[in-house]
């Protein structure tokens, strides 16, 4: 199990490889008057159809080692490019090729903005060399355990009701679902609360419907998806785990523009517009209508509905300087009630939901650095009510945040990045039940300094190195530095190697229970900050034919987690009393239980992007282990959400294309009518805790009768049977003049199999009567998109 304390001396070790990757190139002779006799490129990539900057797009100087890919404003910096008669390749997956040919001469800045037609079919083929480098120079410039998704693969995807950016990422390796019913991620054997999740640089707090057949993002509304597994640099922190950063569209600057689906459970519609010359506009709304429809006619089935929508708008100032505005507000109502039937009917209500917006620009201060300027604004609350307990509960997260961050390319072998951010937090927790209040709130002001640099002292080594510091401020004051460290190597032309370390912290804490909403709760004089550790290994190769392959090993280990205590009355220390005389707590200490952990795994991934056949097939081995304070008799155990073995196949064909493939004709010049796609998960079963016995004992000498009582076992001692599910997909897309359709039919868990939820041990009869009770069956599901 790993070590409860942090050492002092991995850490200085640590610290002190950092410096040096810091201080290295600054003392390397030449370091920085390499190549005297150059030039700087630089420019923004758009999509001609919109004006929507492409994030990631490759940028590469044919025939030359000379290459980048454009930020999250389609920003690009080529500094120190060699004087003389140059060519630029600029790629982007779905769109065509764009070459440009221009003069460099010592000392000048050239600005190239460039914009990149759709392509109706991605080519299979290999043009010049510029396009083969450019799943090379894409994966070599990509951050380590790092996968991007683009709107169109998450809507090519089967789900249960529409297409869903978490279920999406449940199929990458490492990426792991509780259950059917939850939309909540497990990566690499973290909890949900240790993933930050942001809409367009702002911090979301919950971003998770009921029953787990929705996310908070609406996947009409997105461009692009960046999630971080691990080993993520110093300009993420306040989490353990990983990061998934999501880019909503800033809207069509050429023409208005229209998307709208209906579905059996929720209706939704995105618009987009231009807003004069320079600017645009985009907007989302969704609702599902489960109240309406199934909780109308079908018994004993839970009063629910969600609604959500976004706002963003984009303003281009100047040639240098864009301003862009973003919203987005949701809520969810839940109303569940037992024995519908009876005069004395019981239940419980709970509706929570999540407010976010900001304010960013964005500055190219000189052609070599790039700068933001946010400021955001993102609340979370949640009201509780159990009726047959008499139990009120609200919690509530509120974030004013100030943060900046500023990109310069020195030259080709030396980019640093540094920023700040200071966060104004209000934490409360209230709970009003028959014994007491619980009312723990804490304003706490989270402060943030990092400084990064990327060093490439070759053509084929990059060392980056970072420092995170921290400091947070409730009622007791935590300062912590953060190290990080990665390593790349391009062994061949094909292949790279990575290796990645790093510190984290995390101040905010949202605690699950099984009935009730989650917790949050900030850090305290009674609870740490949660640290942990990553330690990462890479292996990333191009195959023929669009192919990637990514391999990794990764152990990653926790200090200070929490968990909810069942039995936190029995340690609560009064602070003072209500009117009535009940006890009133103003304090943590005693509600959650604190302890530490481990996860270890490897993950292979081989991925395409282009041609008729796309999507992916992934394998990952994991183990994840939890040690509690006075739990399982403080023996450590594997928590629920742990499964040892995964395999993911996801695939979508463009039939026509297809079909033409295999048969040696000609490819079509635009996409078929019909696609069809699927994605297989097999994962080994969940761990549960088995009862070992039970027995009967009287209530009472007084009372006749008996109780039953159960013989506690050691926690998650035997597994489920392994889970295995086929969701297909089916659609056919017309045009209709200025509109297409796009009608779908899907199926969810196709092969209709019972995979077992919980285990429920009955010994009310003397003998066990064991139940297992499953999760979704075979559900059928249809729809249309329209586009106009």
């Amino acid at each position: 199990m790993f070590n409860r304390t942090l050492t002092g001396r991995a850490l200085r070790s640590l610290a002190a490889c950092i410096s040096l990757s810091i201080i290295a190139p600054v003392l390397t002779p030449g370091a920085s008057l390499a190549q005297d006799s150059a030039g700087t490129v630089s420019g923004f990539v758009r999509d001609s159809s919109t004006g929507e900057p492409l994030i990631a797009a490759t940028v590469i100087v044919v025939d030359q080692p000379l290459g980048t890919i454009t930020n999250e404003s389609g920003y690009y910096v080529l500094p120190r490019v060699p004087t003389g008669e140059i060519t630029l390749a600029f790629t982007y997956i779905g769109f065509a090729q764009l070459l440009r040919s221009m003069t460099i001469t010592t000392d000048t800045n050239v600005r190239t903005d460039v914009r990149l037609q759709p392509h109706a079919v991605e080519a299979e083929e290999i043009v010049i060399r510029a396009d083969s480098m450019r799943t090379v120079e894409t994966l070599y410039q990509k951050p380590i355990s790092q996968v991007r998704l683009q709107a169109r693969q998450i809507n090519a995807m089967p789900q249960v009701a529409e297409a869903d950016l978490m279920r999406a990422l449940q199929t990458l390796p490492g990426v792991l679902p509780l259950s059917d019913f939850s939309s909540a991620l497990y990566v690499r054997g973290g909890t949900p609360d240790q993933n930050l999740y942001m809409i367009d640089g702002t911090d979301v707090y919950n971003p998770e419907h009921t029953f787990g057949i929705f996310s908070t993002f609406n996947t009409d509304a997105i461009k692009q998806v960046e999630l971080s597994k691990g080993g993520f640099g110093a300009q993420y922190g306040g989490r353990l785990s990983s990061v998934l950063s999501v880019t909503n569209l800033e809207g069509n600057r050429e023409e208005f523009e229209g998307t709208a689906s209906v579905s059996l459970l929720s209706a939704k519609s995105t618009l987009q517009m231009p807003l004069g010359d320079r600017g645009s506009l985009s907007g989302s709304l969704r609702r599902t209508y489960f109240d309406q429809t199934i909780a109308k006619t079908i018994d004993d089935v839970p009063d629910y509905y969600f609604y959500d929508g976004n706002l963003k708008a984009f303003l281009e100032l100047s040639d240098r300087d864009q301003l862009t505005l973003s919203t987005y507000g949701g809520r969810d109502f839940l109303d569940v009630v037992f024995n519908a039937d009876a005069t004395d009917q019981t239940g419980f209500s709970v509706d929570w939901g999540n407010k976010t917006g900001s304010a960013r620009w964005t500055r190219v201060i000189t052609p070599k650095t790039f700068g933001h300027l946010w400021v955001t604004g993102s609340r979370f609350s949640s009201d509780f009510m159990l009726e047959i307990a008499d139990v009120v509960e609200r919690n509530f997260v509120s974030d004013i945040t100030v943060k900046g961050e500023f990109e310069s390319h020195r030259s080709q072998s030396f980019v640093t990045r540094f920023g700040f951010e200071r966060k104004d937090l209000n934490v409360l927790f209230r709970q009003d039940f028959p014994e007491g209040l619980i009312e723990v709130n804490h304003r706490p002001e989270h402060y943030v300094f990092y400084s990064q640099l990327a060093w490439r002292p070759g053509a084929r080594w990059e060392l980056e190195g970072g420092l995170r510091f921290n400091r947070f401020d409730s009622d007791e004051t935590f300062h912590d530095i953060a190290p990080r460290l990665a390593l790349k190597h391009r062994l061949t032309d094909t292949i790279n190697l990575r290796a990645s370390t790093g510190v984290y912290y995390q101040y905010l804490h949202r605690i699950p229970r099984f009935i009730a909403t989650d917790i949050w709760i900030a850090s305290n004089k009674d609870l740490d900050p949660s640290r942990a550790i990553h330690a990462i290994v890479g292996y990333q190769q191009e195959l023929r034919n669009n192919f990637q392959l990514e391999v990794e090993a990764y152990w990653k280990g926790y200090e200070e987690i929490y968990e909810f205590n069942q039995t936190f009355l029995t340690k609560l220390q009064e602070t003072s009393h209500d009117e009535e005389g009940n006890p009133v707590f103003t304090n943590a200490k005693g509600i959650f239980n604190n302890g530490d952990g481990q996860s270890i795994g490897l993950e292979m991934m081989l991925r395409k992007d282009s041609g008729a056949l796309t999507g992916w097939a992934a394998y990952s081995i994991a183990r994840t282990e939890y040690g509690f304070d006075g739990i399982n008799g403080n023996r450590d155990f594997t928590p629920r959400h742990d499964r040892t073995h995964v395999v993911n196949l996801v695939a979508n064909v463009d039939m026509a294309n297809a079909w033409r493939k295999l048969h040696g004709q000609p490819k079509l010049g635009v996409r078929g009518p019909w696609r069809l796609s699927s994605s297989f998960v097999y994962g080994s079963g969940q761990p549960i805790t088995e009862p070992g016995s039970a027995y009967f004992v009287r209530t009472s000498p007084a009372q006749p009768g008996t109780m039953l009582r159960y013989v506690p076992t050691l926690i998650n001692n035997v597994r489920l049977p392994a889970y295995v599910r086929l969701d297909v997909s089916l659609t056919w897309k017309g045009d209709f003049g200025s509109w297409t359709a796009a009608p779908y039919v899907q199926l969810f868990n196709a092969g209709n199999r019972s995979n077992v939820w919980f285990v429920d041990y009955d010994f009310r009869n003397g003998l066990p009567d064991v139940d297992a009770v499953s999760m979704f069956p075979m559900l059928p599901t249809i729809g249309v998109n329209f586009t106009f």
